[in-house]
């Protein structure tokens, strides 16, 4: 259904000259981001019941052939593990079968994942080995096809201008080339790649064009939506049309998700167009799922492509938490001065004394609040400066927060209820924000080091082994040598991050090395050498 619904925006998006909403594009990515957990549930379930078909009654080889084949279908855009145990089985019964054609065809399913994962050698050696001049056209199109892709992935993955990347798609355009004399007309795949091929030409209005044809012409599945959208989009943004390409990709993005298709590059590119265009919060979210797919799915290129952008979206999300601790400071000063304006104006027309007195402790009292917060905020701006930089971004339940203080200090200042600025300052509730702070450096730091708690443990004997309280991810004794892993080794640093004095930190680590089974003078290199993600 989703499907269909995507066809007709775009149809109705081409004939008009104009695009869907990107915000509302947009509103539709975050809802099937949060969906995807029941999109994957629903591609599970249709792999076990295709599993049980295959294992509940005996089949002919043939028999088998066929539903191997489906449940590598089911797997080959989805896990890149499963793909190839099936791929495996698939030659297996090809050879048993002694059908050359059978062979060739498994074979090739088996180098369209080795290709999907990153394992470009591997793809290589097994293609050129194929004698495909014996084949049908059918396998004609898809070895010359998967030849085509290799070029055009290596050359995307060893990107360098105009040396050896524009040389693997000089090759690639040749394999691509012969593909689609192999193509049925008037097939999905012969127009694809064929806009494929003028893109990868410069000839993007050429491409575009088969593109557009595609989406106005055809109900596609998700699949063949996603790459279509995406490839027309990378179109518009060479040609900088930054807005029509971000809202492809965007429709891109949502038919993967809508198709639990993992191996994507759709959302990665989208998670830069963002980034590029300053939707860092969005951006981020993409960038993310990037990551969830290249490790759900086992695409090794992937992972190394997304720690690229990673690092700069991260960066930007830091600097806007920074801004908008700044924009608190500024709105805190407005209010202190638009206090001490109303207690100067109260002194000058002499009002009533008590009403007066009392006006000027309440004054009086919001000022050293106001420079209690002040003060808190100045010590964590040189914690981010000193150890980590803000290392973690506050999520955007921080400014929800921070939007409606915005909001209701403005409220109370126009409405002049002084009284209930001061409970609103009264009840920011900073301790609360410090533990969820360092409850989130807990889970941001075990997202890179996952397996800290358990090679920490290795360090010493069994009875000495650090024993987590429920729903604690990291105690002090961790956490020490958690700030030391990510390079903070200054005790007087880590005092500060903790709170402590640095004579308890000195006295934590001396007690915490004389435990371990390893010497003193090695136990933080041993803790140095445990491993990231």
């Amino acid at each position: 259904m989703m499907r269909l619904v995507c066809s007709f925006l775009f149809a109705i998006a081409f004939a008009s000259g104009a695009y869907a909403s990107t915000d509302s594009l947009l509103n539709r990515l975050t809802e099937a981001i949060d969906k995807a957990p029941a999109y994957d549930v629903q591609k599970t379930t249709q792999i076990d019941q295709l599993r049980a078909q295959l294992y509940r009654q005996p089949h002919t080889p043939a028999e088998q052939f066929t539903l191997l084949k489906q449940l590598y279908n089911e797997y080959r855009l989805f896990n890149y593990d499963s793909a190839y145990r099936y791929a495996g089985q698939l030659q297996q019964i090809a050879w048993s079968l002694n059908d050359r054609r059978l062979i060739t065809e498994a074979r090739l399913q088996l180098c369209f994942i080795l290709l999907s994962s990153g394992l470009f050698r591997e793809t290589y050696d097994s293609l050129r080995v194929i004698d495909i001049a014996r084949e049908p056209d059918s396998l004609k199109a898809t070895w010359y096809t998967l030849m085509g892709r290799y070029y055009y992935d290596l050359a995307n993955y060893d990107y360098d201008g105009a040396h050896h990347s524009l040389g693997y798609d000089t090759i690639g355009n040749k394999f691509m080339d012969s593909a689609l004399a192999f193509y049925p007309p008037n097939s999905f795949e012969l127009t694809y790649y064929s806009g494929l091929l003028e893109f990868k030409r410069a000839n993007t209005d050429k491409a575009a064009g088969y593109l557009r044809q595609l989406l106005d012409g055809k109900q596609l599945t998700d699949h063949q939506l996603a790459l279509t959208a995406s490839t027309l989009s990378g179109i518009y943004n060479g040609k900088g049309q930054s807005e029509e390409a971000i809202d492809l990709m965007l429709t891109a993005a949502i038919a993967d998700i809508h198709a639990s298709t993992k191996e994507t590059f759709a959302i990665f590119n989208l998670a830069d167009l963002l980034y590029k265009k300053g939707d860092v919060r969005h951006a981020s979210l993409c960038i993310e799922t990037a990551i969830a797919n290249a490790e759900f799915y086992g695409a090794r290129q992937r992972k190394v492509q997304v720690s690229s952008i990673l690092s700069l979206i991260e960066g930007e999300r830091i600097n806007a938490v920074e801004a908008q601790r700044r924009q608190l400071v500024l709105y805190a000063t407005i209010v202190t001065a638009l206090g001490l304006l109303l207690a100067a104006l109260i002194v000058i027309i002499r009002r009533q004394v008590k009403k007066l007195q009392k006006a000027q402790q309440i004054i009086t009292e919001a000022h050293a609040n106001q420079r209690l917060i002040n003060d808190k905020l100045e010590e964590a701006n040189k914690i981010k400066e000193e150890y980590i930089g803000y290392f973690f971004s506050l999520d955007s339940e921080f400014f929800v927060k921070l939007e409606r203080l915005k909001k209701n200090l403005d409220q109370k200042i126009a409405d002049r209820k002084f009284d209930d600025i001061k409970f609103i300052v009264n009840n920011i509730q900073l301790k609360k924000e410090k533990e969820e702070l360092l409850r989130s450096f807990d889970t941001v730091f075990l997202r890179i080091f996952p397996h800290f708690v358990s090679r920490f443990n290795t360090l010493f004997k069994e009875e000495d082994q650090v024993r987590l309280k429920e729903n604690e991810l990291l105690n002090i004794d961790l956490r020490i040598f958690a700030l030391i892993r990510m390079g903070i080794t200054d005790n007087d640093k880590i005092a500060q991050i903790l709170e402590y004095s640095v004579n308890t930190i000195y006295a934590y680590k001396t007690r915490i090395k004389n435990r371990s089974i390893v010497p003193n003078d090695e136990f933080e290199a041993r803790i140095m050498d445990i491993k990231s993600v």
